[in-house]
């Protein structure tokens, strides 16, 4: 049975709390130990300010998925989009003729798109 998700979010943050301690306690060199484990100074003195302030919990992987998306496609166009796509098997060109058509997508200044 695979480990589960928090098992290896556990383990990761166990290695990482490794290399600080590597580099404190045996090497006494942040240098040489970045190089024996492969990582970067950066990404070292990250781990090592996040476990300094946040404990242990801050060396887990965080999500790097974007907080907003605001040039992101409204959820009323992304429907019509699935809809068109599904119902009618339209391919791109027909789905952006039917668009355009019955509704102008506005661009991202604010102004109505051209139509083709």
């Amino acid at each position: 049975m695979p480990p589960s998700q928090q098992q290896q979010q556990d383990r990761q943050a166990q290695r990482r709390l490794a290399v600080l301690r590597h580099a404190e306690e045996v090497t006494g060199n942040v240098s040489l130990t970045c190089r024996y484990y492969g990582i970067s100074r950066n990404c070292f003195y990250k781990w090592q300010r996040r476990c300094q302030d946040e404990g242990i919990e801050g060396l887990r992987d965080r999500s790097s998925a974007p907080h907003h998306s605001p040039n992101a496609t409204a959820a009323d166009i992304v429907n019509k989009i699935v809809y068109l796509r599904q119902n009618y098997h339209f391919g791109p060109m027909k789905i952006q003729m039917n668009t355009c058509r019955c509704r102008p997508i506005p661009s991202p200044d604010g102004r109505a798109a051209a139509a083709p």
